[in-house]
This record gives structure tokens, sequence and C-alpha cells, in this order.
């Protein structure tokens, strides 16, 4: 068979031969089509270079020279530099993160020649090789042997360690090391005998065959040693007293008893109470003394920290009299021939018996120094303590009583007139006065934020018979951060009265109380205020009329503070009067719609709420009510006009900057939709400061909602643009009604019509 290449020049059809044939196996020639780019995939095609600089060494690469982008050339064998671990397995990360913190530990030892030394010739040393995964840097221990007197520790420092010449070149791996191996490390030679468990499973899984584990020889100084110290009998045995565990065991454990010291049968004498404090640490006591306040005794320690003993001393013993143990002279008393030994029998101690933990129970009476001490009661602690311990399950407390004391009230002097009732109370505290301290929780929550201003204001009018003066309209604010209130009277041209501040902002005080008081005295809240109340703010009385819509929505929404505009309240104060004229009041109700389209006028409303609570509701709670099921119709402003006299105002304040108004919207707009929500339009046009009240910003918002409730903006920006868009003159037949700064008129949304019907279901239920 003959296998027949397209003809080309310069070339001939060749036939291959019969050894290839022969062998099952066909070579391509070098044609077009018929070779592969090896190239396909590789990215690097670099040069390699014949110097390197390894810690800042110029040196020759030599053999080690690789080709073409770092490929080895062919026949070249390129000795690797670090460990190198089977592919395919585990995951492709670098060494330094996959093997963090993982070491390979194996026990080893090494032979130390002794010179000059007749006891031993040679010494074995026992030792631990650490081979950090992470770079192939390897660690040598040696754990410290007591009373060895050779310095142990660290033998060689964590670092990459070259192999034994004539490799100096390269550096140990992890394929240098196996059990029963020997190993090199700077002339010194290390036998491996074993590994922990860890360095076995990492070995296996490398492909590593383990040899069976050997054993370190045994240094026959060493063994001698031990067997030396095996026969040696102290010729006198010290009593081992092992304080350190019960120390370690118990440390900060501390067992807490109320107990008390009746002492009132002496001179001067008074019932103590106390607690006592037992440290399990070190088996001490401590007692202190619960004073009360003003009790004329010093806050000192009543028994400080200390061993109590059982019985008191006959007398006190001096300094080192009692010690551990005891010292006999056995020879003469002169300095240079005298021999001391101890006493083991204790002749000379001295006994001490002291209060352990076991003898502390509830109902003990305690002998301190003399003092019956009687332990009452115990914490949880000391309760779980003894339970576990000692099996103590009754922990019934000893009721005692002290003795009465006399109790004195403090007595606060009168108010003097100089400075502020709370001032002058301050100085009553304490010897150096100090100033009086706001509230500071209710600031931070009742103080404006944003556009929630946090101020109730209300329209008032003076109560006197003076027409002059009847006539005068006021603004009451009352600033919910302090409890603080203003009044401003608003200017009425040619009144002949100036207008302004009318009282100063500050906390009203209720009238008919007295001046010269050790008690605080009462000031306007809150609650005071609503429609029909009454105020006498300093000899000037004041009825409230009317309120803006903020106060209204902000009373409503916190009804469970304001009774006088719960709903809820007022529909049960009318059910105690009205149940018994159901039916008269229905039909004084349907008597005013003759169309029976369960809608009536609020002022007919008004007379006849008037009439079923018989004088108990006040004009704010008929409010509440007419507000609560009014029907209020939104009349819709033609958008020329608002337009029109938006564009009059910006362009009488020669206002312009409508291209920063349209990048402010953008910059909110993150995802260029051209739409915002309203609050968030609102507070951009606020932001620059634009002459147009807040009614007529807000309806000219209102005219430029999409769909989902939301402002276009853009078309927004070009209807207030005087200057490119300017709005046709309008005839104005019904102006605006706008809500002017001081005018004491707030723009209430006006009640209208009322639904007696969802009224009377409310109040008598549905009707069947």
């Amino acid at each position: 068979m003959t296998l027949l290449l397209p003809r080309q020049r310069g070339l001939k059809q060749v036939a291959p031969s019969r050894r290839a044939w022969n062998r099952g196996s066909m070579t391509l020639p070098l044609l077009p089509g018929n070779t592969f780019n090896r190239n396909l995939g590789k990215e690097k095609f670099h040069k390699s270079h014949h110097f390197d600089f390894p810690n800042d060494v110029p040196t020759m690469v030599g053999e080690e020279k690789s080709g073409i982008g770092g490929e080895p050339l062919l026949g070249q064998k390129l000795k690797p530099k670090f460990s190198i671990f089977p592919k395919g397995h585990g995951s492709d990360a670098p060494a330094w993160v996959v093997f963090d913190k993982q070491v390979l530990c194996f026990k080893a030892y090494f032979q130390e020649s002794v010179q000059e030394r007749r006891d031993e010739q040679y010494r074995v040393r026992k030792c631990k090789i650490y081979f950090y995964l992470e770079d192939d840097t390897i660690q040598v221990v040696e754990p410290e042997v007591k009373n060895s007197g050779i310095t142990q520790g660290t033998i060689i420092h964590r670092h990459r360690i070259p192999l034994p010449p004539p490799n100096d070149d390269q550096f140990y791996t992890v394929g240098h090391f196996n059990i029963c191996q020997e190993i090199v490390f700077y002339s010194k030679t290390f036998m491996i005998v074993d590994c922990d468990l860890f360095t076995k499973n990492f070995l296996q899984k490398m492909g590593v065959k383990l040899n069976p584990p050997g054993c370190i020889p045994e240094d026959p100084y060493t063994s001698k040693r031990e067997e030396m110290e095996k026969n040696m009998q102290p010729l006198r045995p010290y009593e081992k007293i092992d304080k350190l565990k019960q120390f370690l065991e118990h440390d900060t454990h501390v067992l807490r008893f109320y107990c008390y010291w009746d002492d009132s049968e002496s001179l001067f004498g008074a019932f103590r109470e106390l607690i006592l404090h037992y440290f399990l640490a070190d088996d001490t006591i401590e007692i202190r003394e619960v004073l009360k306040p003003n009790s004329g005794r010093d806050a000192v320690v009543f028994l400080h920290r200390g061993k109590l003993p059982k019985h008191v001393p006959d007398r006190l013993y001096h300094p080192g009299e009692i010690t551990d143990r005891t010292i006999l002279n056995t020879t003469a008393p002169s300095m240079h021939d005298s021999r001391y030994v101890f006493d083991s029998l204790k002749t000379g101690s001295v006994y001490q018996e002291f209060y352990k933990d076991c003898d502390l129970m509830i109902g003990t009476v305690i002998n301190a120094w003399g003092r019956k001490i009687v332990l009452c009661d115990c914490d949880e602690f000391t309760k779980e303590y003894y339970r576990n311990k000692y099996g103590v399950v009754d922990f019934t407390p000893v009721k005692y009583k002290s003795k009465s004391t006399t109790t004195f009230e403090r007595e606060i002097p009168p108010y003097n007139g100089f400075g502020s009732e709370e001032d002058s109370f301050n100085s009553t505290l304490g010897l150096v006065p100090k100033a009086p301290q706001r509230n500071i929780i209710k600031f931070m929550e009742k103080d404006r934020q944003g556009l929630e201003s946090n101020v109730l204001r209300f329209s008032a009018r003076l109560i006197t018979d003076d027409p002059i003066n009847s006539e005068r309209k006021f603004v009451i604010s009352y600033f919910l951060s302090d409890d603080t209130i203003a009044v401003f009277e608003p200017p009425v041209p040619n009144s002949g009265i100036p207008g302004g501040k009318f009282l100063e902002r500050m906390k009203m005080k209720i009238p008919g109380q007295e001046l010269f008081k050790s008690e605080p005295s009462k000031y306007y809240t809150q609650q005071d205020l609503f429609i029909g109340a009454r105020l006498c703010l300093f000899g000037n009385y004041f009825c409230l009329v009317d309120a803006d819509e903020y106060t209204f929505n902000y009373m409503e929404k916190n009804a469970n503070e304001y009774h006088k505009a719960n709903i809820c309240t007022i529909l049960t104060k009318l059910k105690t009067t009205g149940e018994t004229h159901s039916l008269e009041i229905k039909r004084m109700l349907s008597a005013h719609d003759p169309q029976r389209t369960g809608i009536i006028n609020y002022d007919d409303f008004r007379n006849i709420v008037i009439q079923i609570g018989e004088g108990l509701l006040t004009e704010h709670e008929i409010m509440t009510i007419g507000r609560y099921y009014s029907i209020r119709e939104q009349q819709k402003t033609d958008i020329c006009l608002i337009l029109h006299v938006v564009q009059e105002a910006l362009r009488k304040a020669t206002f312009e900057d409508f291209t920063k108004i349209s990048e402010a919207f953008m910059y909110e707009d993150r995802q260029r939709t051209g739409f915002l929500p309203v609050q968030e339009s609102r507070n951009i046009l606020k932001g620059f400061q634009l002459p147009i009240p807040n009614d007529i910003l807000d309806e000219m918002i209102s005219n430029f909602l999409g769909a989902d409730g939301q402002v276009a903006y853009r078309n927004l920006i070009l209807g207030m643009n005087w200057r490119e868009n300017p709005v046709p003159h309008v005839d104005i037949k019904h102006p605006l009604e706008v809500n002017k700064a001081g005018s004491g008129e707030f723009p209430v949304k006006k009640v209208t019509s009322i639904n007696y019907i969802a009224f009377i279901e409310d109040l008598f239920g549905k009707q069947e």
C-alpha cells in the first residue's frame, strides 16, 4: 500500500519504507498542514540569561541555563529548587498557601565524642527535626534534660539547609527524609529513627515507602547516672508539702459568707454586718464590714487576709518562732564548734489549728480573735462548692434582725429667689455646687432631625375684654426636646402693634404655686396643650384655637401620649353617654342627610357631637373625630399656574443654577432611570434654598409624579427653567393660598364632609 501525497514544487512523492510499516507507525513529512504548532498556548518567549543574582551575589548560571521561555533544552535536566509534589492531586495554590502551618516531625539522635573523660567516651543526644512544608526550611531542637550541664534547646535555627558537598548548590527537600536513614546537616550526622502519625500519613500519600522505625541506642553515662539516683537515699527526708497544685486548681476561687457580729452589749458597741471571704488557693480568711451610707465609720478591712486560728493563743509569737522545720544544736553553744541538725520529731514545734473550708457552714459560730462571728448565708458559688464536695443540701439562711437605727430624711431648704429653682436645688446636694444637667437622651431623640421639627405649634388668642387685644393672634410653639415654650406675635400692618417675639423661649410654670417652697415647681407639659386649652403665661391668658398639620399628625401618631387625640378613648367616652340615646343620635344625623348619601357637613356634625358628649368633649377631641371620619377632596391646581408662580419667584431672585440642580439629581440617580423618590427630590430642591414656599413646592412636585409614585426630575427641571422654557402669562382667577412665614395661620387640610355612617358603626356597632 502506498500513501499518495499531493505533488508540490521541489518535492517528490515518497513511499514509506518497509521498516516503518513493520513497526506499525508512520511519520508524516514536514509539509504545510501535516505539522503541529508547539507554540500554541505558550505565553513566555523570553531568552534565558547567563547571569543571576541569588542573595544579591552575581553568579553564572552555567549548565542550568534554560531555553526560550524558560523551558529546558533537549536532554537537559534541571535541578529542583524546592520540593516537588505529585500533580493532579489537591489544590493548584502555591505551597506556602496549601501547606501553611504544616510541619513534618522526625525523631533523631546524633553521637558526640567526649575527650579526656574516663566515665564516658561518647554521648548520645536525642533531638527532633522539624521540616516546614511551606518553604522547605528545617529546624533541629534538642529537648532539655535536667542537670545535663549541656546547652540544649535549638541546635539549628529554622532555615534552608544545603546538601553536603559536592551538591552544596542544592537544598534539602521532602524527598530526602525517611525513617532509619542518616542525614547530614553541616558535617553533623543525624540518624532518623521515627516520626509522628501526621508525617507518616503525608509521606505515604507522597508515595514514599517508609522503613520500619528504629530505636535510639542507650547512653552508658546517662544510664549510670539514673541508676545512681535511684539508689540514693536521703539521710534527712524532707516533708513534701505541695502548695502549688492547690493554688493552680483554686486560684480566684473564693467562698463568700454573709455574717454578723453583735457587739451591742459592750460600751459604744453596735450590731455589725460582715462578709467573710475564704480563699481556696491558700486557706486564708478575710472579713469586711458592710457599711451603710452616713454610718460614721471608716471603710477599713475588719480582718486582713490570713490564716485564722481556731483558738486564740495565750501570747503573740515573735517572728521566726513558728517555722516549718526546727533546727537543733547538738554540740557546744560556741559558733565555731557548733553542729546543727533538723528535728525530724518536731519536739519544739508550735502546733496551731486553723479554720478550713469544712469548718465553715451556715449557722456556725467562729472565733475571730475573740469575736463571735455568726455565719448566716452564702452566695450561689459557695452553695455549689459545698454541694459537690461535701454533699450539703440544706442551705437555709439564719434570719437575724438588726437593731433599728434612726433615719433622718434630707430636708431641702426653700427656694431663695436667686437663680433658677433647679440651680438652687443642685447647690444643696453637695459641698461643690454643680450646674443642672439637661436630659441629653430626650434632647437627642426629640431634637430637629431633617424635616422632622419636633415642635408643636398652636394658634392662640388673648382672653380679655379689651376689643383691641382680643383680635391679636399669637403662635405658641412647644419644643419637645426640652419642654420649653415660646410665644410669637405675627406683625399686622396698620394695627399699631409692632409684633415679633412676645415671650422668650423658656419653661413656663403653672400658675397658682407658692414661690418660696422646697418642692420643685410644676411646669406646662405637652399634654397640657390642645385645642381649647387655656394657658396662663406670666399673667397673660391664652386660648388655643388651632394647630398646624404637623401638630395634628404628631399627636394622632402618638395617641398613647395624647388622650385628646386618641380616637379609641374618645369613642369610649361617647359610648358611656350615648348608648341610651342611640336611636335619637342616628335620627339627628340622618336628618341632615336628606339624600341618604352617608355624608353630612362638618359644622352640623360638630353640633350633634357636642349634644352627644353633653359637654364632656373638648374642641380638640371633636376635631379628632372629624379628622378621623372626614372625606377630604384634594383640589388639583393648574400646573401652568404653579409653574408661572415658581418661575416668577425664581426670576425675581435671579436664580439660574438649573445645570447644578440637574447634576445633583443625576448624581442621586445611579441607575439613570430619570426618576427619584419624592422625599429625596424635595431634599435636593431644599438644598439649593429656592425662594419658593413649602406648600407650592410640594404642589409642584406632586404634578410631576410618574406611575410608580416617583418624580420625573428632568421634566421638573425643564418646567422650573424660566430662562429657556418660560411659561406664558396666566390670568389668576383664584389665587393660591400661600402660608406666609409668621402669619399665625397654618395650612391645615380643611375638613368639610364627614362619613357619619362609619361613625355610627364604630360607636354603636354594625346594623344587621
